[in-house]
């Protein structure tokens, strides 16, 4: 879970600063005043509407890839287990035979493994969609209000130093709580399960 909000963090973050720079040349046009302020985005994502739905779909989604992925790595434990009992009784084919059913095994569950997790990344680009954009809207609002040229990520490990009067995060924190009452976004559509995974019912 924690690299799901983690992910979406990072991803806010670089749609944060690349939404401030990218009204800042045009403010700069047309004002001789240039104002920035500063988001916290883990605070933002924390309070955005639909997180927790979005959080618990993708696990509930995503239980099913770490099941199947759980079952072919006790099948191969289970195999190497028998092939150290086993080995000092095997003659020379048999040895290779049942190695190359280990390897095979293992490459299966490698490429398994690979394919799963680009499925659960984009479950959760679809599920967490309507909820940056909702984020996105309302930065943007802000910032046309209130006459910023940028809005731009005070996260600590982005930022090293700024005026914390600058730090306008609560003020958006408010904004989307109001957001929170109204209807939630709907996230995508749920993704066809790989095959061997059955989606449990809901």
């Amino acid at each position: 879970m924690r690299s799901f909000l983690r992910t979406a963090c990072l991803t806010l973050a670089v749609l944060t600063l690349f939404l401030g720079f990218s009204k800042a040349a045009q403010a700069q046009s047309t004002s001789s005043q240039f104002r920035i302020a500063f988001v916290n985005t883990a605070t933002l994502l924390d309070n955005a509407p639909g997180r927790s739905q979005a959080e618990s779909a993708y696990a509930r989604e995503t239980r099913g890839y770490t099941d199947q992925l759980k079952r072919m790595n006790d099948s191969l434990n289970t195999l190497f287990t028998a092939y150290q009992k086993a080995e000092p009784t095997l003659t020379a084919a048999q040895k290779e035979a049942r190695q190359k059913s280990m390897r095979d095994l293992q490459s299966s569950l490698q490429e398994k493994q690979q394919q799963l997790s680009q499925q659960a990344q984009q479950r959760q680009n679809e599920l967490m969609a309507p909820i940056m954009e909702q984020v996105k809207k309302v930065l943007d609002d802000i910032r046309t209000e209130d006459g910023y040229s940028m809005i731009i990520t005070g996260d600590p490990n982005l930022i090293l130093s700024y005026d914390k009067n600058l730090d306008i995060t609560d003020r958006v924190v408010a904004r989307l709580r109001t957001v929170a009452s109204s209807p939630t976004p709907k996230a995508g559509a749920p993704v066809s399960a790989p095959a061997g995974v059955t989606r449990k019912p809901r």
